[in-house]
C-alpha cells in the first residue's frame, strides 16, 4: 500500500470525512467558553479547544474502531471500516490514537493545573467509552460525558474553577447525547440485537422516541437555566427556540423508526447545537 493510500485510510479511521461528530463536541465546548468568559473568550483558548476537539474526537474514533473490530463486520453500516476491512491493523489504529491524544495534551500544557488534571480524566473516559457497550444499558450517557468534557475544561481554563454552570451544562450534554445517539442507535438496532451490543435504542424499546424527546427537553431546559442565570436574554432564547424546533423536526424524522430518517435526525443535531451556540455568542455580542 502506498503512503497516499495509507493516509487515505487513516483519514477514514479518524472520520475526517464525517465532520458532524466533531461539531457535536465543538458546539457545547465553544458555548462553555463564551459563558465562562462572559462573551469574550481568549482567541488562544478558541484555537486550542477547536483543534483539541478535532484531535480527541479523531483519537476516540480510532479507539472505538479498535474496540469494535470484531463487532463491526456484523453491522451493515460499519462492515467496511478500515480495521474491519483489513486496510490497516489494530496496532496501527492504536498508534494513531495515542499520537493524536499526545498532540492534544501538548496543546493544553500552557494552561493551568486544573485544566491539565481534567484532561487526564477526559482521555480515560474517551478511551473507555467503547467498552461500555458491552455491559452498560445506556452507553450513550457515558458518551455524553466523553463528548461534553470540554465543558468543565473550558471553565477551568478561563476561571480556574468549576462553578455550578459547568456541571449543569455537562449534565445537559449527557441528555443531548442520549437523544442524538439513540437516533443513531436506532439505525443499527437490528444488527446490535444480533451481536449483543447494548444501546439506548434497545434499552428504551418501544419508548425510544418518547425517551429521545424527553432528553431533548431536559437538555434544552438546563441550558436555558444556565443562560438566564448568566444574564443572557432574547437572542439567546431565540437560539433555544430554534433548537427546540430542530428537536421537533427530529421527532418527525424518527417517529416511524425508518433507518435512514433516524440517521438524518442524528446528523441534523449539528444544527441544533449550532443554534444554541449562535444564541449564546450573538446575545453577548449585541449587549
Amino acid at each position: 500500500m502506498s503512503v497516499t493510500e495509507r493516509l487515505y485510510w487513516y483519514s477514514r479511521l479518524i472520520r475526517l470525512d464525517k465532520p458532524v461528530g466533531t461539531l457535536l463536541l465543538l458546539w457545547p465546548t465553544l458555548g462553555a467558553l463564551w459563558l465562562a468568559a462572559g462573551g469574550v473568550p481568549d482567541w488562544k483558548l478558541l484555537l486550542i479547544y477547536s483543534l483539541g476537539t478535532l484531535l480527541m474526537r479523531s483519537a476516540g474514533c480510532a479507539v472505538n474502531d479498535y474496540a469494535d473490530r470484531d463487532f463491526d463486520k456484523h453491522v451493515k453500516r460499519t462492515a467496511e471500516r478500515p480495521i474491519t476491512s483489513g486496510k490497516i491493523s489494530g496496532k496501527e489504529a492504536l498508534a494513531v490514537a495515542v499520537a493524536l491524544a499526545l498532540i492534544s495534551f501538548a496543546l493544553i500544557i500552557p494552561l493551568n493545573t486544573l485544566t491539565r488534571q481534567l484532561s487526564v480524566f477526559a482521555v480515560l473516559i474517551a478511551a473507555s467509552y467503547p467498552y461500555f457497550k458491552r455491559f452498560f444499558a445506556i452507553p450513550q450517557a457515558y458518551l455524553g460525558i466523553a463528548f461534553g468534557f470540554g465543558i468543565p475544561m473550558a471553565y477551568a481554563s478561563v476561571q480556574n474553577m468549576l462553578p455550578a454552570s459547568a456541571w449543569l451544562l455537562l449534565i445537559a450534554n449527557v441528555f443531548w447525547a442520549v437523544a442524538y445517539d439513540t437516533e443513531y442507535a436506532m439505525v443499527d438496532r437490528d444488527d446490535d440485537l444480533k451481536i449483543g451490543i447494548k444501546t439506548s435504542a434497545i434499552t428504551f424499546g418501544r419508548f425510544d422516541v418518547l425517551a429521545v424527546m424527553l432528553c431533548y427537553g431536559i437538555s434544552l431546559g438546563l441550558i436555558t437555566l444556565v443562560g438566564l442565570n448568566n444574564g443572557l436574554g432574547k437572542i439567546f432564547l431565540f437560539g433555544i427556540a430554534t433548537a427546540a424546533l430542530c428537536a421537533l423536526y427530529h421527532y418527525v424524522l424518527i417517529k416511524d423508526r425508518e433507518r435512514m430518517s433516524c440517521f438524518a435526525a442524528f446528523r441534523h443535531n449539528n444544527w441544533l447545537g449550532a443554534a444554541i451556540f449562535a444564541g449564546i455568542a450573538f446575545d453577548y455580542a449585541l449587549k
